[in-house]
C-alpha cells in the first residue's frame, strides 16, 4: 500500500508490502525497528515464535514513549512476560498487524511523538 508523507522531519513510511517497507525513499526488509528520529535498523527478532524478552529489551535504548509492535499479516499478541522490560520503564506497547502498524507509526511520528515501530516479517 502506498502512503502519503506529511510535512514533518520524522522518518516516514511511504509504502509497505509483505517483503518490507519504503522509508524516506529506501527499501528496508523486515524484521525492522523504525524510530521516528533515528531511522530504520534491523531487529534481531526473526519471527513471532522466536520472540524473547531480549527481543523487546533491544528496544529500550531508543527510549520511546510508545512501541508499536507489528506482528505480521495478522494480530498476534506476545506474552506479557516478554514485555516486562518495557512495562517496568513505563513504555506503552500496542500490537497491530503490519499494515495498521505502518499507518499508525506515520500518524504518531508526524505528530512529533517518541514512537518506535518493531515490525516482524509476514508469515
Amino acid at each position: 500500500m502506498k502512503l502519503h508523507p506529511d510535512a514533518s522531519n520524522a522518518f516516514a513510511i511511504q509504502s509497505y508490502d509483505r517483503n518490507g517497507v519504503v522509508v524516506n525513499g529506501q527499501i528496508h526488509s523486515v524484521p525492522l525497528i523504525l524510530c521516528a528520529v533515528q531511522g530504520p535498523q534491523t531487529w534481531s527478532a526473526i519471527s513471532f515464535d522466536n520472540l524473547t524478552q531480549d527481543s523487546f529489551d533491544e528496544l529500550l535504548p531508543f527510549q520511546p514513549e510508545l512501541v508499536i509492535f507489528g506482528s505480521g499479516e495478522r494480530i498476534r499478541f506476545p506474552s506479557p512476560r516478554l514485555l516486562q522490560g518495557l512495562i517496568h520503564k513505563g513504555i506503552g506497547v500496542e500490537t497491530m498487524d503490519n499494515g495498521a502498524a505502518c499507518r499508525t507509526f506515520n500518524v504518531l511520528a508526524g505528530e512529533g511523538r517518541r514512537v518506535l515501530m518493531a515490525l516482524l516479517p509476514v508469515a
